[in-house]
């Protein structure tokens, strides 16, 4: 037998809620689900509906994000100059350590070990397309593992987006991007 359609209201409201969830989560790690609902206009029943749990929500927008970030590395490569697509690539990362900055804590506790998340060779394997093609280019430096730039990155969602993180991960990315340069 399988599963009913979903409704388009269903999807929508659904949609609504994964984008304000994001927004409340990287303004406040502490945003009620009260508060999204509200604001997605949605009652708190609907939400619950789509996400028995704040932590099946959390997991959810981590999901999202992620195969965002995994699908767009490919699309940034094809469409721009490697240094260009790694760095609007880098910023996309970014905007998602904002929202993992207050919510890590379930994410690690929800998907383990690295190893073991099943995002973690995908994401690996991004920053590697981007790193080759900027290496073949001649742009980036040649040899460089995606293991230890993803390492660089992490300190990403650690930034306080409350303390200025926008501009101190902007800096930070500078930084990393000045090191990659052949």
């Amino acid at each position: 037998m399988s599963a009913r359609p979903i409704r388009k209201d269903a999807r929508d409201n659904r949609e609504r809620i994964l984008t304000v969830a994001r927004e409340e989560l990287a303004a406040s790690s502490s945003a009620s689900l009260t508060a999204i609902a509200r604001r997605a206009g949605v009652g708190i029943g609907t939400l619950y509906r789509h996400f028995p749990t704040r932590e099946a929500l959390v997991m959810e927008l981590y999901r999202h994000d992620l195969q965002h970030l995994i699908d767009l590395a490919p699309r940034l490569r094809d469409e721009q100059p490697p240094l260009t697509a790694l760095r609007m690539w880098f910023d996309e990362v970014a905007r998602y350590g904002r929202l993992k900055f207050g919510v890590a804590e379930v994410i690690h506790a929800a998907t383990g070990s690295a190893q073991e998340d099943p995002f973690y060779r995908p994401f690996v394997q991004a920053i590697g397309t981007l790193l080759e093609t900027g290496a073949a280019e001649g742009t980036l430096k040649e040899g460089v593992d995606p293991e230890d730039v993803l390492l660089q990155l992490s300190v990403l969602w650690r930034i306080d987006p409350t303390r200025d993180g926008e501009a101190r991960a902007a800096r930070i990315l500078t930084l990393i991007v000045d090191g990659l340069r052949a």
